[in-house]
């Protein structure tokens, strides 16, 4: 295979402008006509022409027709040359727009979505900039800052997103056009909490196993679930977001990679959706303290280990009096440790070897 044919090639962004008057005078040249003569002919006047000529004044649809009249050339190529002229007119006025927004970029973890192919890698940082903006579907810069860090956005009030808010909203940003791809029964309260006892058993389960069937339930309560890794000097273990008032969403990003952090994140996001208003969204890191987390704390807790039975948990000490609980309550005994831990009734470096550890498939 030659050089040539394995190169990458990059899209060629002309900066400049042909108006179609510069087409319109060489095809006036080759009939032997002069503006005057082309004036007469059109019913237009000489000022009139030479603006044309000169790209200041536009060919409309009229002077397309008259055009086609006394050129031959037909009114659609005369329509076509305008539109295509106007339009690269106001994509080089956009350049220098962008161009003066190229600071913002930085902080935009670019390599990472060409990585995800969310955008294609180039030369040009200003057509990165602008691939950087159609991915988050915002025309401009300050349209950005308007949709994520206007004051009534939700998120603001959460420190991981306010630490870093670019990278933190391509994160989000990932799972936003994933789940709106997600199709969907509308959002049933009653359904998708009976539903979460069902998926609670899942965690006995493999991820292979378990990730659609726990992605189907929730679907069919008007839930989606997305599983999105992380981003680098992003370290949020999941989101709960409203995309619709029928639509609910929970992202996870396997953060932690064990199957008790997994799972307890899991439940915790589904309590901010039962407990919550819709209008309402959440992004966690180390479960951020505050009543609407630790409500969502609480309830996964005691959906993974109901309250009558969580009395029991200071006699476990050993591998074997965990995984008879576990087996007890139909869950993973990496669950079980990970509360025994958290309340502190064991060492985080102690019965470890129960969890299991989730990775992502290459």
């Amino acid at each position: 295979m030659t050089r040539e044919a394995t190169a990458k090639r990059y899209p060629f962004e002309p900066d400049y402008a042909v108006a179609p008057g510069r087409t319109l005078q060489e095809t006036i040249d080759a009939l032997g006509m002069d503006q005057r003569d082309l004036a007469t002919r059109t019913g237009l006047s000489p000022k009139h022409i030479n603006q044309i000529i000169q790209g200041i004044a536009p060919i409309t649809h009229e002077t397309a027709i008259g055009l086609e009249k006394v050129t031959g050339v037909p009114a659609r190529m005369w329509n076509n040359l305008e539109v295509n002229y106007r339009e690269q007119l106001a994509k080089l006025a956009e350049r220098k727009r962008l161009e003066n927004e190229l600071a913002w970029l930085k902080k935009v973890p670019t390599a990472e979505l060409v990585k995800r192919k969310k955008i294609e890698k180039q030369r040009d940082r200003v057509l990165t900039l602008r691939s950087v903006l159609g991915f988050f579907g915002v025309a401009d810069v300050d349209a950005w800052k308007n949709v994520w860090l206007s004051p009534a956005v939700v998120y603001r009030k959460s420190s991981v997103f306010l630490g870093k808010p670019e990278a933190m909203a391509a994160w989000l940003r990932l799972g936003e056009l994933e789940a709106r791809a997600v199709p969907h029964h509308p959002f049933d309260r009653a359904k998708f909490r009976a539903v979460l006892d069902e998926i609670r058993g899942f965690t006995v389960e493999q991820p292979e196993v378990f990730v659609p069937k726990m992605k189907a339930l929730c679907e069919g309560a008007g839930v989606a679930v997305v599983l999105v890794p992380e981003i680098k000097n992003v370290p949020v273990s999941g989101a709960t977001r409203w995309l619709t008032s029928e639509k609910a969403m929970i992202q996870l990003s396997l953060r932690y990679k064990t199957n008790d952090q997994f799972w307890f994140t899991f439940f915790h996001e589904a309590g901010h959706i039962l407990l919550g208003g819709k209008k309402e969204a959440f992004i966690d890191l180390n479960h951020e303290k505050g009543p609407a987390e630790e409500e969502a704390d609480r309830f996964a807790a005691n959906l993974l280990i109901p309250p009558g039975k969580s009395t029991e948990l200071t006699q476990l000490k050993s591998a074997q009096a965990v995984k008879s609980f576990a087996e007890s309550m139909g869950i993973a005994p990496g669950i079980v440790v990970g509360r025994l831990q958290h309340e502190k009734i064991v060492g985080y470096n102690q019965l470890n070897g129960l969890k299991v550890r989730y990775q992502w498939a290459k």
